[in-house]
């Protein structure tokens, strides 16, 4: 605070997941995920949320996932800590409207990254499989998730808050009883 003078932006994008089924998980793993992307994103709210309010205006956007959203098999700490952090938004956004605090949620979906672009290679069945389900018919870039956060944190999003910008070409809009396989209209 003493060199920048305020704290006008907080993004919070700590995350980790693991691909374990529930029954096999181990309570270490689990308080692992959710003290990572729960508990830690609330910790910084919580911080920079003091400040935010002594100086009456602020940012905060909390990258969650379509996993907050939609089940994913083995990721039962993940989907519950992103799914909390989606709620966690919601209320954030109610208590801190008054200070002129805009907090809200980006939500990724299948984004390639240091972390996934093996995959194409180590298993390109798998790798379409994903493609195969996003109906703009790509992966998103880490540049499309940015812009999403950087419009939330731009003077555009001023009236924007307890919201979730879904950023995963159309994933979570399909129904899941029509695979898109099962319309060949959009192929």
């Amino acid at each position: 605070m003493q060199s920048f003078g305020s704290i006008d932006i907080l993004v919070n994008n700590a995350g980790k997941g693991q691909s374990v089924r529930a029954e096999e998980q181990t309570e270490e793993e689990w308080d692992s995920i959710i003290d990572t992307d729960l508990k830690g994103s609330f910790l910084c709210c919580r911080a920079v949320g003091k400040e935010m309010i002594k100086q009456n205006r602020g940012r905060i956007i909390n990258i969650a996932s379509v996993g907050a959203h939609c089940a994913v098999p083995g990721g039962s700490a993940y989907c519950a800590a992103k799914g909390g952090l989606v709620q966690l938004t919601k209320v954030l956004a109610i208590e801190w409207a008054r200070y002129g605090i805009n907090v809200n949620t980006v939500s990724p979906g299948f984004t390639l990254t240091p972390l996934t672009q093996p995959l194409e290679i180590v298993s390109p069945e798998m790798y379409q499989e994903r493609i195969s389900k996003i109906p703009l018919g790509w992966a998103a870039r880490a540049e499309d998730q940015a812009n999403a956060v950087l419009f939330l944190a731009s003077p555009e999003a001023d009236h924007v808050t307890g919201q979730e910008l879904i950023v995963d070409g159309g994933v979570l809009a399909a129904h899941p009883a029509m695979p898109l396989q099962s319309m060949p209209w959009l192929q």
